[in-house]
């Protein structure tokens, strides 16, 4: 069932004078494959833009349409990626925390106020909340949700086109089943995250070496 997501808590923060309410969210934190991406959406209070849900959903064709929707009608928004070797070398906890601190910052005019879904987003300049299961309840996450799956999903599909493998275009990188099965024919491409080990790799996988071999 499709969860909507509401503008209350924007609205009331507003109300208490802030002008530019971002919302924040990331996705592809799971994933073997493909970048990190994060999105920063400042909506626009007097353009409203119906059927706005948290990314998860909504159908791809849906989030298409709503993507150029946002992305035309918002006062500012901003995606952010951070690669697999980033991802390897600081974490996808980091990577995450860094993709959404740059998403903001990117954003112009700066936002004066953050929401973002869980997590609490480090060196921000400005108040930030962090509010829970926030892409089903702040339209401006679930906004922001939309904006990151869709590039990511571009992305993939991007990926694929390279390297077809791997199925990029059908799991966006997720350790689905066939996922699994051609990353143990293959081993891991560039685009896998190496520190990413599935328990049921690890006797499996065959990772080439830094000269290719």
């Amino acid at each position: 069932m499709k969860v909507r997501a509401y503008r209350t808590l924007e609205n009331a923060l507003r109300r208490m004078g802030f002008v530019y309410v971002a919302g924040v969210d990331e996705v592809g934190r799971g994933c073997l494959a493909g970048p990190v991406v994060a999105a920063s959406v400042v909506l626009d209070p007097d353009r409203y833009i119906p059927r706005i849900s948290d990314s998860k959903t909504v159908t791809a064709l849906e989030r298409e349409r709503l993507y150029d929707r946002i992305t035309g009608q918002a006062v500012c928004w901003s995606v952010v990626s951070v690669d697999p070797t980033e991802i390897d070398r600081i974490n996808i906890h980091q990577a995450s925390l860094r993709a959404m601190q740059r998403a903001v910052l990117s954003c112009v005019p700066l936002p004066d106020m953050v929401l973002v879904d869980a997590f609490r987003v480090p060196d921000l300049p400005m108040a930030q909340r962090a509010v829970i299961h926030g892409d089903a309840r702040c339209t401006a996450i679930a906004a922001a949700s939309i904006v990151a799956k869709v590039t990511r999903d571009r992305t993939m599909l991007a990926l694929h086109a390279v390297d077809p493998r791997y199925g990029f275009d059908r799991h966006k990188g997720y350790a689905t089943r066939d996922h699994l099965d051609a990353v143990a024919r293959h081993g891991y491409s560039e685009a896998h995250r190496r520190t990413f080990r599935p328990p049921t790799l690890f006797d499996r996988i065959e990772i080439p070496s830094s000269r290719g071999e």
